[in-house]
């Protein structure tokens, strides 16, 4: 290891183990502050003593991840957190080659992004780790596994020799959610009537975005009732955001939606009465769906 003198070496899935003593291997020589708490309680005597906070010895938690938000119309519509992305900082200087080759599932190529990546199974999380000692935490789906696997990375980087401060300044950035009203939207009519708050593109994109003020959410809104809800920082602010869009969402709604008979399990879909009695002939001898009246005369005489 002291023969490695490029920087531009990956190390990834590697761990080096110090020869440990019988006592090192003991938990009763971890000192108090930096052992977890066998009762699963939260190590405040350590935070009061001034060390790192470590996690509480309790397995992580599905709850939060779905969320029950009023629609502003008396009813309730199902949020799912698909994301919850928070950052941390360690107050302290850290060196990204000894935390790759001493922990287990990590990536460092400094070449390609000057942070160690490094990942826990419970709960699910990944970590971008800095020299400066700060700390992005992604992949989790609630605010208490969030917080868990923060304070996991920051035990972790203690054993190896770095020691954070008392207070690591845990905030969560951005939650992403997802959500579907159950109807198909008329996306034009939407950003005709909402142009100051909303953008629609459909040669770029897909969706229409609508940038809602308070909260500050933004909403990807698909014409297949389908929503994404992102910039939240808390589940509130998804609910309370939500709950505002929600009869906008209602009053662009599509009216009289059917699937054709025979197409694909009805997946195609059209305005009732827009396809004519007869069926428009094509020119290829088929049969095609027209707009009205006149298009129907139109496609006759072709």
């Amino acid at each position: 290891i002291k023969r490695i003198t490029h920087i531009d070496i990956i190390y990834k899935n590697k761990m080096v183990v110090p020869q440990q003593s019988p006592s090192d291997t003991n938990p009763s020589n971890i000192p108090p502050a930096t052992a977890p708490s066998a009762a699963g309680a939260a190590p405040t005597s350590a935070t009061a003593a001034g060390t790192a906070a470590t996690p509480a010895s309790h397995t992580p938690s599905l709850a939060g991840s779905v969320i029950e938000a009023s629609d502003g119309l008396g009813g309730t519509t199902l949020i799912r957190i698909q994301n919850m992305s928070s950052t941390a900082n360690l107050g302290v200087r850290l060196d990204l080659k000894q935390i790759a080759l001493r922990c287990r599932n990590t990536e460092f190529n400094p070449r390609r992004f000057g942070a160690v990546i490094m990942r826990l199974r419970e709960p699910r999380a990944t970590a971008l780790i800095f020299a400066s000692g700060k700390m992005c935490v992604t992949g989790t789906k609630s605010a208490h596994n969030s917080s868990l696997a923060a304070k996991k990375f920051a035990y972790i980087i203690e054993r190896v020799g770095f020691k954070p401060q008392s207070y690591i300044d845990f905030k969560v950035q951005n939650i992403v959610g997802t959500a579907d009203v159950g109807f198909p939207i008329r996306l034009e009519g939407l950003v005709y009537a909402h142009s100051k708050h909303s953008s629609y593109e459909p040669e770029l994109f897909p969706g229409l975005i609508y940038r809602l003020q308070k909260p500050r959410v933004v909403f990807l809104i698909f014409v297949s009732g389908k929503i994404v809800i992102t910039g939240a920082k808390t589940e509130m602010d998804l609910s309370e955001a939500l709950r505002k869009v929600y009869p906008l969402l209602v009053e662009y709604k599509k009216a009289n939606v059917v699937g054709v008979p025979g197409m694909a399990g009805g997946m195609l879909q059209y305005q009732q009465g827009r396809l004519p009695a007869g069926g428009g002939k094509g020119a290829g001898g088929g049969k095609a769906i027209t707009q009205g009246g006149e298009a129907d005369a139109n496609m006759e005489e072709v």
